[in-house]
């Protein structure tokens, strides 16, 4: 539905993709994909249902494999770029990866991760020929393998409070019910749209925003490899795009510059990944003009869920529930709450968390509702205000970093005895990464051994991950059965700084 009715429609000679470095009709779209389908089914051995892990930047390429696995009957397995080995390998790993497509500049960790689970991957390079040059002894279209609406087609990772790699798996119909929720009802999608952002295609916000809305209602998408403000908005500016997909922190980074550029073609602005403060949302309309549609999502529901657009705008406000899904705050006792009333957050419709063997599915999905870990109070209107996590989760300029994993990296420095990670309060990026670090006897604390903590982290773990405050303590404090109180030291770090944690939405 998404290239070859388009195509069947008239639309192949239309923008469907603009990259840095060229771009794609509707019809070398279809063409690129079909020949990544012939290379990975006749050439490598891929039958329907095999997972192909994809890692790349966002660029033109990577989305026409994406399509290529879909429509071949494989399981695309999403990643982001920055991920290192021993990440990659724990996906590798619990996704039961066969093949993986790969820009060549990323190569070195994924083979490294290969190794570590035995090397049982086949991995492609691309953007140094290799992938290119199979790609063109294919010849002739590709027929799309009959698939059923609720066969899996993505496995899409998510980080969980203890670290552990979370799969989740997205049906056929889930990729469609998305487009048609967010792309249609909230957005309004048209053919002469231009969908632009900085999410890349790993995270299922960018893959709906940056490939499979625009497709759906034939659109077309901009591709950056590295959005940053100055990126994005020369893009804006050079190529009119009319929708930008974005997290608060970003937002914030671009209102101070919009002036130098020209945005008249800019109609919508999409904010989710992480809480919508409302000075963030006022900057940006005085900036340009335009209110930002905040959405509330999450990888195990595919994409949004909650949001509001145009009119329906309520500043400080998350939205209501979207069309198909319906919303409601529950007690400790799984109970909907009246309105006025905050809760657990918890929705259901269309789309549904399936975490691919997980016993973490269990608190996730309780009596039919998705209980995304999130605390909320619901007015009388049905609208939703973001009141606080519920778990966790650190969410830094639209980020999930899981505590554990920072603190299991730490622990593998010499001068590190124990440690606690904790998300504290930051008025740019919403949470940071903060650090509490016992050492053990002989190292030094000060800002030289906290550096280099610093840097040991960024080459262990993905470098987003880092912890950008350390302090040094003498102890942690922990419960008469030896658990460390990661809420003691958020409660300290708070009365000092007097701020209060702005808590993280998916």
């Amino acid at each position: 539905m998404l290239l070859d009715d388009a195509i069947r429609e008239g639309h192949g000679p239309r923008l469907a993709l603009q990259g840095e470095d060229g771009a794609l009709s509707y019809a070398q779209l279809r063409d690129a994909a079909d020949r990544i389908a012939g290379v990975l089914t006749r050439q490598l051995g891929l039958v329907p249902g095999n997972r192909v892990l994809l890692r790349g930047f966002n660029e033109p390429l990577l989305a026409a494999a994406w399509l290529a696995v879909v429509k071949a009957g494989g399981i695309v397995v999403t990643t982001m770029p920055m991920l290192r080995a021993n990440e990659l390998a724990a996906i590798l790993e619990k996704g039961q990866v066969q093949f993986a497509l790969c820009e060549h500049t990323l190569l070195a960790a994924l083979r490294d991760a290969a190794r570590q689970v035995g090397g049982r991957c086949q991995i492609l390079g691309y953007g140094d020929g290799e992938l290119e040059g199979r790609m063109a002894r294919e010849a002739g279209s590709f027929e799309a393998v009959a698939t059923a609406a609720d066969d899996v087609c993505l496995l899409a990772f998510t980080s969980g409070t203890t670290g552990a790699p979370k799969a989740t798996a997205h049906f056929h119909r889930d990729v469609l019910a998305m487009a048609d929720v967010v792309g249609r009802h909230l957005l309004d999608t048209q053919p002469d749209d231009r969908y632009l952002g900085s999410p890349p295609l790993g995270f299922t916000f960018g893959l709906g925003a940056l490939l499979v809305f625009p497709l759906r209602f034939r659109a077309a998408a901009i591709l950056v490899g590295a959005p940053k403000p100055a990126v994005l908005l020369e893009a804006i500016q050079l190529w009119g795009a009319t929708c930008l997909f974005t997290a608060p922190t970003m937002y914030r980074a671009l209102a101070p510059l919009v002036a130098q550029y020209e945005l008249r073609s800019l109609r919508r602005c999409v904010s989710a990944g992480e809480p919508l403060p409302r000075p963030t949302f006022d900057l940006w309309e005085k900036a340009t003009g335009l209110r930002l549609i905040d959405g509330l999502g999450a990888t195990e529901m595919t994409h949004i869920f909650i949001g509001a657009a145009g009119d329906a705008i309520r500043p400080g406000a998350t939205g209501r529930a979207l069309p198909g899904y319906t919303a409601c705050v529950l007690d400790e006792q799984n109970r909907p709450l009246p309105p006025g009333s905050t809760g657990r957050l918890a929705v259901k419709g269309p789309t549904g968390c399936r975490y691919l063997d997980d016993e973490r599915q269990r608190t996730y999905v309780v009596d039919g509702w998705n209980v995304t870990g999130d605390r909320y109070r619901v007015d009388a209107d049905g609208y939703f205000w973001f009141v606080a996590r519920a778990d966790d989760m650190i969410v830094s300029a639209g980020y999930n970093i899981a505590g554990p994993e920072v603190e299991a990296a730490l622990m593998m420095h010499p001068a590190v005895a124990e440690c606690a990670v904790v998300g504290a309060p930051d008025p740019s990026r919403g949470q940071v990464v903060k650090a509490f670090i016992v050492l053990h006897a002989g190292h030094a604390a000060g800002a030289e051994l906290a550096r280099e903590l610093q840097e040991f982290v960024k080459s262990t773990i993905a470098p987003y991950k880092y912890p950008r405050q350390v302090e040094f303590v003498p102890s942690l404090p922990k419960t008469q059965t030896g658990k460390v109180q990661r809420y003691v030291l958020r409660r300290q770090d708070e009365e000092r700084t007097g701020q209060s944690d702005p808590g993280a939405a998916c």
